[in-house]
């Protein structure tokens, strides 16, 4: 199923844990991604907690689009069906695409694990301002399961046919010489 191809180029990540009683005592889903990130190569630049308001997540994911260092956001909570839940709500004006497949496999990898309850996951993914978005379930099994099954190869530039890193904004270059005058 999958093709190496070149070299290993790390991407740097933001990590969104959205919820309402987390704190950084016991996120475990957002240190699992910190830490399954970071194994794989890549580098977590910046990570937070906010509550499940659309407003706050919206916030927090602008500004990190709007950032020239971060390339990737994982974010974990806030997509299931409760009327509490607003991520992907959050989340859809902010796409210039939506990575509908993102979804669509994350529910069928979880069907495997916890059955037809999956269909009540509304994991999204999306891609602005070339920094991937993936949002996921936020229980550590969830954000296990949509790493090592989706989101590990497609942040990983020797996976093929085809993965995000190609789509990617390049990073600013702390070497390149100032021309501004």
């Amino acid at each position: 199923m999958s093709k190496s191809r070149g070299e290993f180029v790390p991407a740097q990540l933001a990590v969104l844990t959205v919820s309402d009683s987390r704190t950084d005592a016991d996120d475990t889903s957002g240190d699992y991604l910190r830490e399954a990130a970071h194994e794989a190569g890549h580098k977590v630049v910046v990570s937070r907690i906010v509550k499940d308001n659309r407003y706050q997540i919206r916030a927090v994911v602008s500004a990190w689009i709007a950032d020239p260092d971060v390339q990737a956001i994982l974010i974990n909570g806030g997509t299931g069906f409760s009327t509490h839940n607003t991520t992907p709500e959050a989340l859809r004006p902010l796409f210039d695409r939506e990575i509908e497949g993102f979804g669509e496999l994350f529910r069928m990898a979880s069907y495997e694990e916890i059955g037809t309850s999956t269909i009540q996951s509304r994991a999204i993914g999306g891609i602005a301002n070339q920094t991937v978005i993936f949002a996921m379930p936020g229980s550590t099994r969830a954000c296990r399961t949509a790493w090592e099954r989706i989101i590990a190869e497609q942040l990983d530039a020797r996976h093929g046919p085809c993965n995000f890193i190609p789509h990617l904004k390049a990073l600013p270059q702390a070497d390149a010489p100032d021309t501004t005058e």
